[in-house]
């Protein structure tokens, strides 16, 4: 179905649906409630009928329990989450000894997870370094080179230069911009996002993407599977390719067979022809170009790439894209990238939860650690583990001015509120915190000593750096780099401060929400 708006074609293809069973459905709750509801079942059979053998069943639970905690010790888990994982076991011996369990078995996610490993090592040397590019000597004596290095490990995460960067301090701007090169595509245009939600935006989006699949233009869509039942329907593919789109939802749903909360897409890409690519935390929904308020003022952020640079988006999407495809495609959509001659350098990289590395935290943990005068940050979520906190706090107590800018009005109450219950240790290290009084700040984004920066996807909460799969750009000596402190300082100039005497003065709900949480924050 069409609809024009102030003479603009916006395509719908759903009707409004409601959603509230099965959102609860799909989560974990419902697994652990069933659980507990188990063991209460087997104590009750136990004690009722079999008194006599009560001592023996009580001594095999502690066993398990005892076991899963030895288990838990030796695994390679944060240890913030051992400490939440005890917690559980220790509260509900059984059900969380289980829980543990099945979240650690993975199932459901084994076959995904070995076809992400093999296509990162297929192609982990398809884009080669330049090598006069990483040899430069402001490269080396910044340490960038060092931080490729490490990210190499992981994927093909070249560094490049010849890649202009034009940073979008709001969404609508973003959603300007690429409604603008998508008119432009010739050959394919790719898009990856976390949510695709059906209004303005993405009917408008929707309407200049069917038009160019019809001129020939290899469009392809790639929305994580949550979207199915949150946003979308389970049939939202083929409905795409009734319009000419290829259309994949990243692994569907599929209830109570696997731990489906983890392992979410979060990433959001765009690639157009190998030439231009876009990322950010801009999602495909008119909040994020405040058509909608849910939050007050959406502040969000994102950076357009054109250039070398390009190549590396291009193929974080087809490794997505081709998890499950027989036969692997590279070459026809790598080459007759553009070369565009501009000052810095372009890391684009990606994150994975299936692999030991922790690329998204320790990028930013260099930022901190390598810092000279400051690192400013804008971040919706604050549920830091126990390195991430350090170094936030060390950077401040060598004399970083360390500023960090998150929401003044939450999406996410108990979010909001594990946030609030690491201000005052930030507080006291000499960490600055800001409150966005306008609304909500989704945005990405960590700027340093006017000289690198981040603008992707990754949060600074468990679900990021743990759990999902996200993308970011890292940019050294970009001109854009300016652009972005400037743009932090604007956003600062609408943010209350956060102090000890406002902590003082913080409400009880949320002090007393903000404790409860964080006993359970890793699973968040």
């Amino acid at each position: 179905m069409e609809k024009t708006d102030n003479n603009e074609n916006v395509i719908y293809l759903l009707s409004k649906k409601n959603k509230g069973l099965k959102r609860f459905l799909f989560t974990r709750l419902p697994i652990f409630i069933v659980l507990i509801l188990i063991e209460a079942a087997i104590l009750a059979a136990f004690f009722g009928w079999f008194k006599e053998y009560f001592p023996y069943f009580a001594t095999a639970q502690t066993i398990f329990a005892l076991g899963m905690v030895i288990y838990l010790f030796n695994c390679s888990m944060d240890y913030s989450a051992k400490l939440t994982w005890l917690f559980l076991i220790m509260i509900v011996p059984v059900p969380g000894a289980l829980f543990l369990a099945w979240t650690k078995r993975d199932l459901g996610h084994r076959t995904e997870q070995y076809l992400i490993n093999n296509i990162i090592k297929e192609t982990k040397t398809i884009i080669p370094q330049d090598e006069k590019v990483i040899n430069n000597e402001d490269i080396t004596a910044s340490g960038t080179d060092d931080l490729c290095k490490y990210l190499s490990l992981s994927g093909c995460f070249p560094l490049y230069a010849n890649t202009e960067v034009k940073y979008f301090p709001i969404g609508e701007d973003k959603f300007a911009a690429l409604v603008e090169e998508l008119e432009k595509a010739e050959k394919f245009i790719f898009m990856e996002y976390f949510i695709v939600n059906e209004g303005y935006m993405w009917g408008r989006l929707l309407d200049i993407l069917s038009r160019k699949a019809k001129q020939g233009v290899d469009v392809r869509v790639m929305y994580d599977g949550m979207c199915d039942i949150l946003f979308l329907s389970s049939d939202y593919p083929k409905r795409m390719e009734s319009l000419g789109i290829k259309c994949k939802a990243f692994s569907p749903i599929k209830p109570f067979l696997s731990s489906h909360y983890n392992y979410r897409d979060h990433r959001k890409i765009a690639v157009i022809d190998n030439k231009v690519a876009f990322t950010g935390g801009v999602n495909l929904s008119d909040e994020y170009i405040n058509k909608k308020e849910v939050y007050g003022h959406w502040k969000d952020t994102a950076v357009m790439l054109k250039g070398e640079a390009v190549s590396s988006f291009t193929l974080m999407f087809l490794q997505m894209w081709q998890i499950f495809e027989e036969k692997h495609e590279w070459d026809d959509f790598l080459k007759d990238g553009i070369s565009v001659e501009s000052k810095g350098f372009v890391m684009p990289y990606s994150e994975s939860p299936m692999d030991m590395y922790k690329a998204g935290e320790n990028v930013y943990m260099d930022i901190l650690y390598r810092a000279t005068e400051y690192v400013h940050i804008m971040t919706p979520y604050l549920i830091l583990d126990n390195e991430l906190e350090t170094a936030l706090k060390y950077a401040a107590e060598r004399g970083i001015d360390v500023k960090l800018i998150l929401p003044g009005i939450p999406d996410k109450k108990g979010a909001y509120a594990l946030a609030k219950s690491h201000y005052k240790s930030l507080v006291n290290s000499g960490v600055k915190i800001y409150e966005y009084t306008p609304g909500f700040v989704h945005a990405k984004v960590f700027v340093s000593d006017d000289a690198k920066a981040v603008v992707g996807t990754i949060n600074l909460d468990y679900r990021s750096l743990y759990h999902h799969f996200e993308c970011a750009a890292y940019m050294y000596k970009t001109d854009c780099i300016s652009d972005i402190e400037k743009d932090f300082q604007y956003t600062l100039s609408k943010c209350r401060e956060v102090t000890l005497e406002t902590i003082k003065n913080e409400s009880f709900y949320y002090k007393a929400l903000g404790g409860i949480m964080k006993i359970i924050a890793p699973l968040m």
